[in-house]
């Protein structure tokens, strides 16, 4: 169990280090303010990690927007080939430097 908790939170502190910092920092004020009894430490912490969360949600937000707006590249036309393409034959009689890289 405590090993899936590290690598979850490892990825996300990977996909978000910003974010992910600054929700760090806010939860050690909100530990240190409740502990010592200094409600102002602790409501810095509690807004800091707030806003880091809401940070982290607008990023996300705007990360799915933008793969939304992302269209596929597309190579070719979007609509059937207009012509078959011609057949590949070799008309012409084989010379004499063919004969020679036949043998190799």
């Amino acid at each position: 169990m405590a090993r899936a908790n590290r690598k979850f939170f490892k990825t996300l502190y990977r996909k978000e280090p910003i974010s992910s910092f600054l929700v760090v920092m806010g939860l050690m004020e909100v530990i240190i303010g409740g502990a010592d009894e200094q409600w102002s430490l602790f409501s810095l912490g509690l807004g800091l990690v707030l806003g880091a969360m809401v940070v982290r949600s607008s990023q996300l937000h705007k990360r799915q927007q933008e793969a939304k707006k992302m269209m596929p590249r597309r190579y070719l036309p979007p609509g059937g080939v207009p012509q078959p393409l011609p057949r590949l034959v070799n008309d012409q009689s084989p010379s004499k430097n063919d004969s020679v890289f036949k043998n190799w």
